[in-house]
């Protein structure tokens, strides 16, 4: 295979930025180059110091743009792609009048293919390159995902939903099917290529107890495998959990009683949390995931990101398509920023683009394969123009530092701010260098 050498200024975060000024943080080189070989980035770094070890690479020239590590979704359901920006209801009624219809096609394999398809082009073309996705309940949707993931070698962590209760006939299992089906998808897709296996019970109200002991069992058969759920999304969501859960002592009980907790626990949202969970988050290593633009579309309320890293507590941050508005994460920054400052909270630009990359691997636990531009990891890279627009080119007119660059992106970007997206070396953009 023919290695590629992509030139342009890059950007490649060691650990998060305490605040604009700590250079120590990051990698910057104004006439940079990343050398890819075999699926991974060989060598990186200032341009005439890569280059004469590239002599037989094909050359992309992508200045004055800037290079990242692709983004990462921590949070987003696949199934949901065609009820995106359905107008107004709470969550609740937004999951019976829209999700739950749209995900009973799923059991169709010829629809779930083609709406893979569709899914992972928007992924790449808005620079994500690996999401964590919630399946339909059926095996189907789960098995054209991975295989539309494989035949673009793309990181994908994903998983059948699980669920029993409380939904129409059509997007519902049972408590053994669904501990079957996640098996046979483990054993299938789990560590083939670049998928990894998420159990995915939907949330408490949707799965009774005896699905969500199974769901434990999958857990404690297969501890290398993600978990996936929501949390404390809604108050009425809490208050029906309460009611089917009787003897626990809060929403994060429920799963906790069934092991379902631990460093890789994804738990979405965690809005209105009490302060045991917030204790037993930090002490299992659980991670809540920030859903700005899905939280301000449903009503659902504001996220703490701060009160949650004092006590010790590393967060992810997602689309959450359907309910979720953009598949831009750069979008996802916006109103995250905005969602913070709402509580005095501050999200500086370099933070935020650590975030959606590193910040988000060390959230999944694989920093050492992606969310980086360092030597070894998957040639996962985002190609960034900060001109993409007419408005971005005035804005940018003003911009004296890199920080100021970041967040004019951060506010003013989407996919047209993405110039190229690489998944593992190839380009995604067609026509497009």
């Amino acid at each position: 295979m023919t290695d590629t050498l992509l030139r342009g200024r890059i950007l490649t975060f060691h650990r998060e930025p305490a605040d604009p000024d700590d250079t120590d943080a990051y990698t910057y080189v104004e006439d940079g180059a990343v050398l890819i070989r075999d699926d991974l980035i060989a060598a990186s770094g200032a341009f005439d110091v890569v280059s004469p070890d590239a002599d037989d690479a094909t050359l992309i020239d992508h200045r004055p743009h800037l290079l990242m590590a692709g983004f990462i979704d921590a949070h987003i359901h696949f199934p949901q792609v065609q009820i995106v920006a359905s107008w107004g209801s709470q969550l609740l009624d937004w999951l019976n009048g829209y999700t739950f219809p749209a995900e009973a096609e799923y059991a169709n394999a010829q629809h779930a293919r083609a709406m893979a398809g569709q899914f992972c082009g928007l992924l790449a073309d808005h620079g994500t390159t690996t999401a964590v996705t919630f399946c339909s309940v059926h095996a189907a949707s789960a098995e054209a995902l991975f295989a539309e993931a494989a035949d673009r070698n793309m990181r994908m962590i994903a998983g059948k939903t699980m669920m029993d209760r409380n939904a129409p006939e059509a997007v519902l299992d049972t408590p053994q099917s669904s501990y079957d089906d996640s098996k046979a998808l483990i054993d299938h897709w789990h560590g083939q290529g670049r998928a990894s296996y998420a159990i995915t019970p939907r949330f408490a109200i949707t799965s009774s107890p005896a699905q969500l002991e199974l769901a434990g069992a999958l857990a404690s058969e297969h501890p290398e495998c993600f978990v996936q759920t929501h949390l404390s999304e809604n108050h009425d969501e809490i208050a029906f959990t309460a009611e089917l859960y009787p003897d626990a002592r809060d929403y994060l009980d429920v799963y906790e009683s069934y092991g379902l907790l631990g460093p890789r626990t994804l738990l979405g949202h965690a809005i209105h949390l009490q302060e045991r969970e917030i204790s037993a988050m930090a002490e299992l290593g659980a991670h809540p995931v920030f859903c700005p633009t899905s939280n301000l579309f449903l009503g659902s309320g504001l996220f703490d990101e701060a009160g949650l890293r004092a006590q010790g507590i590393q967060s992810g941050i997602a689309t959450d398509i359907g309910a979720g508005t953009s598949y831009s994460m750069l979008q996802t920054l916006n109103e995250g920023y905005k969602i913070l400052q709402l509580q005095n909270q501050k999200l500086h630009a370099l933070r935020a683009f650590h975030w959606i990359t590193r910040g988000n691997a060390e959230v999944l636990g694989l920093e050492k394969k992606i969310g980086t531009l360092d030597v070894g990891t998957e040639a996962d890279i985002v190609v960034i123009n900060a001109r993409a627009t007419p408005a971005m080119t005035l804005r940018m007119t003003m911009v004296e530092s890199l920080s100021e660059e970041l967040f004019v992106v951060q506010m003013m970007g989407d996919d047209r701010a993405i110039a190229q997206t690489y998944i593992a070396g190839q380009p995604q953009k067609k026509g497009v260098l």
